[in-house]
Parts: structure tokens; sequence; C-alpha cells
């Protein structure tokens, strides 16, 4: 598709209430202006911007222009009620339809207003009483979204973190920087001065881990970096290293694992590694345009990469073969995606934040307008929500409506982010430690 025909599939959206006018800033700006010295040459520039998914249209006061909403066409009518179909500007003529496809309405023209029915017998009663309680364990909640968050807590790795990582099962902090990975345990996330409950040294001092990611049941963790190698690490009961992946380049940018933690893809300058993580063996080594391989993720049997050419590229996971190239008008730094593996999210050096759908030719942009240096984006578990961090701010944001939930402002650079698995922290890092926050619900 032409540059000027794939514009045209994107719906814009505005995402930022104080926009900025785009400087010119390098295209290849670092991640610090004096990054650790023995990875300088190989790190480059790593860190950009992220993207966030289309959302149901919603009104903003003047003060909370954050974002803007999508057309009213992205919202499904059958979970709305009444007030909320007239909220959302469906007629009043219109609304008679939607009653007829939506459940909320079988209880009466309001919710709550009861219906008449005969009362169940009492042979219903008997098989009634006999069904035993559901444990609470499996019962089905609403997802929260949480309204803010407080400051808990710094970690001190004493280097930059470029790479940090928290469980929720254990709230185990995991910050990943040149030479070393250090270990918190959930009493120091409360501590501004607490020792590490370990320290995990690379096997070259002059290694650098630049990301890494918790498999699903948090028991393991993998790392790339600088180190000509992918490091597969047992997490529980002691960390240790399980594996190591030795790589066919010398810098690691990107890394992405399956839903399942069957595969791992590795993403280096000009090609893929997609390794069996159960069999530790290296499955394939795929070569993308060598611009377009800053970052990587997967969905399903779908994998993407992008990079410095501004190109988001699809790949079929099962024959390798080439999908789809979706030209994105500017410097790709991030990819990631949802919970569910709808839509991917792709973040560019501008602060837009493209949204591509997995399985339907449906695209969005968000345009924020400003130039910027680091990025990172994390979804969280529920799917509720997600955070967006660009430079020294981080944002939360409703899913699918962007509205703005809470904002950080921090003193230095954010490197990366990530929120435990339970939704209850929210942890970054910087120059030369990690800032962990409480989020309020």
């Amino acid at each position: 598709v032409s540059g000027e025909k794939e514009e045209a599939l994107f719906r814009m959206l505005g995402a930022d209430g104080e926009p900025e006018e785009r400087r010119d800033v390098p295209e290849s700006s670092g991640v610090s202006s004096q990054p650790e010295p023995q990875v300088q040459h190989q790190l480059g520039s790593l860190y950009g911007v992220p993207w966030q998914p289309p959302g149901p249209p919603i009104q903003h006061s003047p003060a909370d222009q954050e974002t803007s909403a999508v057309t009213q066409q992205q919202w499904h009518l059958q979970g709305l009620g009444r007030s909320e179909l007239q909220a959302a500007g469906l007629p009043e003529a219109q609304l008679g339809e939607a009653a007829e496809s939506s459940p909320s309405f079988l209880l009466g023209s309001e919710v709550g207003q009861p219906y008449s029915s005969s009362p169940p017998s009492e042979e219903v009663l008997s098989l009634l009483r006999a069904i035993p309680p559901i444990p609470d364990e499996v019962v089905v909640r609403q997802k929260r979204a949480p309204h803010g968050s407080w400051k808990v807590g710094t970690l001190l790795h004493g280097k930059r973190v470029y790479a940090v990582a928290i469980s929720g099962s254990t709230h185990h902090v995991y910050t990943c920087g040149s030479g070393y990975i250090r270990v918190w345990d959930e009493s120091a996330l409360q501590a501004g001065d607490k020792a590490p409950q370990a320290q995990l040294d690379l096997q070259d001092p002059q290694d650098c881990v630049v990301t890494c990611k918790l498999f699903p049941d948090e028991q393991s963790l993998i790392t790339g970096g600088a180190s000509q190698a992918v490091t597969l690490w047992d997490l529980a009961p002691t960390p240790q290293v399980r594996a190591r992946l030795t790589s066919t380049g010398p810098t690691c940018y990107s890394l992405a694992v399956s839903s399942d933690a069957h595969i791992c893809l590795a993403c280096f300058h000009g090609f893929v590694e997609i390794w069996d993580l159960q069999n530790q063996i290296l499955i394939r080594k795929h070569e993308v345009p060598v611009y377009g391989s800053r970052c990587v993720d997967i969905t399903g049997n779908i994998f993407w990469t992008g990079g410095e050419d501004t190109t988001l590229y699809s790949w079929d996971l099962r024959n390798y073969q080439r999908l789809h190239q979706h030209d994105l008008q500017n410097e790709i730094l991030s990819i990631t995606h949802d919970p569910g593996e709808e839509w991917v999210l792709a973040g560019l050096r501008t602060s837009d934040i493209a949204f591509l759908h997995t399985r339907r030719n449906e695209q969005f942009k968000a345009v924020m307008k400003k130039y910027t240096r680091h990025h990172s984006l994390k979804f969280a578990s529920c799917g509720s929500y997600f955070v967006t961090a660009i430079d020294t701010r981080l944002s939360g944001l409703e899913a699918p409506s962007l509205q703005k939930l809470f904002q950080i402002e921090e003193s230095s650079g954010i490197l990366c982010c990530d929120v435990s698995s339970d939704n209850q922290y929210l942890v970054m890092g910087s120059k030369s430690s990690a800032i962990v926050y409480q989020l309020l619900y």
C-alpha cells in the first residue's frame, strides 16, 4: 500500500491536550547523553514512544483533553444501557432497535426494574438448593481501572535501569542494566534504602541487559542486550541461570515471548531469532529489513517488527511469509499489544501512537506532535487500562476510551516501565534507580 493510501486508512485522534511543535531532534538520539561507556556504541537509540488502543467517544472537560475519542462506529451497543446509548448520541428512535439486541434491556426499560414472572416451583427450588456455592477464586469480577497512584519507594540500582520487570505473585522486582541484574523483594518496595535481595552478575561485567520479559507463570525471566546471548533465568526458589542461548548478533534490542511461553523472538539488527524455549534450540534466523528491526512483538501466529524505516511489518510464524506492511510515516520505537492480542500498538518518534487490529483491517492513530527520546508502554493484565511513559511523564489511560486516569511526572527520563500482573504496583526505571508506585482504586 502506498504512503498516501496507507495514511488514508488511519483515523486520526488528538491525543495530547498540550501539543508542542515538532522540533528538529536527531532521529538517532540515544538513551542518555552519558550511557555506560562499554556499551555506548552498541545501544544506540533503543528507546522511543509507544501507542494506545482506540476507544469509544466520550466527553472531556477543557482541563482534561489529554486524549480524544474515536467515532461511534467503534462502540458495541450490546453492552450499553438506555441511558448510556443516549449519552453516546444514539437517537431515541433507534433505542428500540438497540434494546432488541441488548441483553441489558431484558429486565425492563430501566436498570433494576423488575418484570412479572411466575414463582419457581418447589422442584426448581430444591434443585437450586442442591447447587454447591461457587468458589471465590473462580468468580469473574468486573475489571477495574485505577484512579490514581502513590509513590511508595525507590530501588537504588546504582546504574541506568534499561529494563525492569515486576512479579504479581511475589511482588519481586528485577532491575536490569550494565554488569548485573538486581532482585528486590516486596519489603524493599516501600523503602528508600533497603539492599537488594540478590544481585545476579552477568557473565561478562561489560555485558548490558537492555530488554527483559517475565514468563506468564512468573517463574522465569529472559533477558537480552549487548552480550551476544539471550539468557534464560529460573527465579524460584533462588534466581539462577537456566540457559544461555548463544546469539548470532552482537546486540539484542527487543524480546517477545508467546502467551504459552513456548516461543521467544529476539530482535537483532537485520534479523529476528526464533527460539524454542522448551528445548532451548534455535528454530530459525529470520531476515527482516535492516532498518525495520528495532523492536518485535508476537500475537498468536503473527509476529511484528519495526524500526527506523517507519514501516510496521507483520509475519506469519508458521511459514515465515510477510503478511502486511504498514507505513506509519515516522520511526517506530516500540511495539506492544493488549492482553487479548486483538490490537497491536506502535510508538513513534513523534510520540504518536498507532493502533492496528490483528484480525481486521482497522487502523487508528493518536497524534501527539511531540518528538521524544524515551517511551515505554505496558498494558495491565486485566486489559482495562495501560500506562505510557514519554520522556519524564507517565500516564495511565483507560482502555478503550483513552480517558486519562492518572499522571506522574519524574525529574529524570523514564527508560522503561512495568505493571504487576495483580495490578497493584507500577515500577519505572531511570538513570540510577527504579521508582515504585502503588496503584489506587
